[in-house]
């Protein structure tokens, strides 16, 4: 293996006008790759990949839309080749009690985080089939512990965990390799909610702990390197994978006094999509039914 084995090689990430997507672009091009950046944001995405060190361009698509990650992958197909590496990082968050959230909020995570993760990689697998490349999906602690108040985020990050188990297993014959990350709190806008702060304050150490996004990435890029089956952004979360089966329990047992709590003080409320790629999604699909509209 060289030092740089994603030198010359085509990266496709998704999510990646800011946050940890950005950052994932940003030490993929320092380690010789060419990045093709998808995302929502045209002005972002154009001042990120104006912003690396090396070679990148940028597309525009919705990751729910079909049709539009079809193109997408064709246009990266015939300006920078087929892909080696493919980053299923796009996703959103909502918070709060799951009773009184919105049902078009909650569906909508799992329509972004599972449903956009899985059309990603139909648009994005030939390519990878053609390079014998490596697929990596953004997955979470959340998959591997469900916490309170973030119930359709756990259940979208579980489910994207399984689909990359099942497709590692399908696509293995082929010189595809899949990994998942598995990540801790990266610091982006998204979690500096205050239904999130309180969660991550009744977390125990160091599950609440926050990361420099870029220093995640930076790890998550080293996986890529290694095509590992699994990545950890934090060590200690390879600890929580073994003890997997009993942290329900755990975290039931932390929760239930801190949320009757804040329960009777009435500061937990369910939130929409959370953050600036929150409101991002929300302004494209109104800016789409003005359309169907129209």
């Amino acid at each position: 293996m060289t030092n740089q084995p994603l030198s010359g090689r085509t990266a496709v990430v998704t999510g990646a006008a800011r946050g940890l997507g950005a950052c994932m672009a940003q030490a993929l091009v320092r380690r010789g790759a060419t990045v093709a950046l998808i995302g929502l944001e045209e002005p972002e995405l154009q001042q990120v990949a104006a912003s690396l060190p090396g070679r990148a361009r940028y597309w525009s698509a919705d990751i729910t839309d079909e049709g539009a990650l079809t193109d997408a992958a064709d246009s990266v197909r015939q300006c920078l080749g087929p892909p080696s590496v493919l980053v299923a990082n796009a996703g959103v968050v909502a918070g709060g009690p799951f009773l009184h959230s919105d049902p078009a909020v909650w569906r909508r995570v799992v329509e972004v985080n599972l449903i956009g993760s899985c059309l990603t990689v139909r648009a994005f697998l030939p390519g990878l089939l053609a390079t014998r490349g490596y697929y990596l999906q953004i997955a979470s602690l959340a998959a591997i512990t469900a916490v309170p108040m973030m119930s359709t985020y756990c259940a979208s990050k579980a489910g994207v965990e399984a689909f990359a188990h099942a497709l590692r297993a399908e696509v293995a014959h082929t010189g595809v390799d899949v990994g998942i990350a598995y990540l801790s709190w990266a610091d982006t806008d998204m979690i500096h909610v205050p239904v999130l702060r309180e969660l991550r304050a009744g977390l125990p150490w160091p599950a609440g702990k926050i990361y420099p996004p870029q220093q995640v990435a930076d790890r998550l890029v080293r996986g890529i390197e290694r095509r590992e089956p699994a990545v950890y952004a934090q060590p200690w979360l390879r600890a929580v994978q073994a003890l997997r089966g009993g942290a329900p329990g755990v975290i039931m047992r932390r929760s239930r006094h801190q949320l009757r709590r804040l329960v009777s003080r009435g500061d937990i409320e369910a939130t929409g999509l959370v953050g600036e790629g929150g409101r991002a999604d929300e302004a494209a699909r109104s800016a789409g039914a003005r359309m169907l509209d129209g």
